[in-house]
């Protein structure tokens, strides 16, 4: 009777563990963004449409963005996660974000979605340029964040350094879109899916001005940077007087690499065969070509078998 009991725990303890993970139950945990962000809106509807058309079931949870996702990550507290395409690589390399404490190497890629433009919003139309940040108040981001490394790049750019030519302050989205409004900073750096909720809750009531990039500092960024592209944010996003030049990286999923290959493969497919079916502006960004064109972290092989199938090549560790 001992023996058959014992038997019977160890049982629930193995089929625990496998739920709790990736290895056969079907059900992820995605972890996203502020629910502010473009990560969260889109991840949310992201897990309702992968859980509706296959087999496998995603929950998206609010994160703390591409880091705090792949920390926790790497610490099995969820499966699937949204990473900008910079970051993962700084994880993957051990470089930047994660220098001090080494290279994350338990994920892989499952798809690029869509660009997230580095957004510097502000309502001061006297803020014309980068360079004219000099002095001022503004956000860069949570301490330590992608957004703070962005901002970093963007101004080093222009020949600004963080700490010395300006007055940073370290919020995330709605605290600064909160700041602005108050008149407590005079821009902010939002690295996201433009239209991003922040502004656009901010344009609601103000009128809001997004500061833009010239080519001559564009490409000096590139050259230093190669992670970011030249990126034209629509007027329409935020009822602008005229389109607003700029750079951008990819939004990316990345996943465990114990993750089931049939799971990742469901994540893929949940997405890209049922486009139209989407309840979210970013429908419109999605593009196969673009889904399979990373090349600094592996795909999963989930996520390597879909695109095979739609005669896309893809690196796999």
């Amino acid at each position: 009777m001992k023996k058959k009991l014992a038997l019977a725990l160890a049982l629930v303890m193995t089929m625990s563990a496998v739920l709790a993970g990736c290895g056969g139950g079907s059900k992820l945990t995605f972890v996203t963004g502020g629910d502010q962000g473009t990560y969260y809106g889109f991840g949310t509807v992201l897990a309702g449409q992968i859980s509706d058309k296959t087999k496998t079931t995603v929950t998206a949870i609010v994160g703390k963005g591409s880091k705090g996702n792949i920390e926790q990550m790497d610490q099995k507290d969820a499966q699937l996660g949204f990473v900008q395409s910079d970051v993962m690589a700084y994880a993957y390399n051990g470089e930047r974000l994660f220098e001090e404490n080494g290279k994350v190497g338990s994920f892989s890629t499952v798809a690029a979605l869509y660009m997230e433009q580095v957004q510097i919003v502000t309502l001061d139309p006297s803020i014309k340029s980068v360079a004219d940040l000099k002095g001022k108040n503004v956000s860069v981001g949570e301490s330590g964040s992608g957004v703070y490394f962005n901002a970093v790049d963007v101004l080093a750019a222009y020949d600004l350094d963080v700490e010395k030519d300006i007055k940073p302050t370290y919020q995330g989205f709605g605290d600064s879109a909160d700041a602005l409004m108050d008149g407590k900073i005079d821009a902010a750096f939002v690295v996201a899916g433009a239209p991003t909720t922040a502004i656009t809750s901010l344009a609601a009531s103000r009128d809001v001005y997004l500061v833009q990039l010239d080519d001559e500092h564009i490409d000096k960024l590139i050259a230093s940077s190669p992670y970011y592209s030249k990126n034209v944010i629509s007027k329409d996003a935020y009822g602008l007087d005229a389109d607003a030049t700029t750079v951008a990286v990819g939004a990316v999923i990345i996943a465990r690499d114990d993750c089931k290959d049939d799971d990742i493969y469901n994540v893929v497919s949940g997405i890209f065969e049922s486009i139209d079916s989407l309840g979210h502006d970013k429908k419109n960004e999605l593009d196969l070509d673009f889904a399979a064109s990373i090349t600094a972290v592996p795909y999963h092989p989930g996520a390597a078998k879909y695109f095979t199938e739609k005669g896309l090549t893809v690196p796999t560790k």
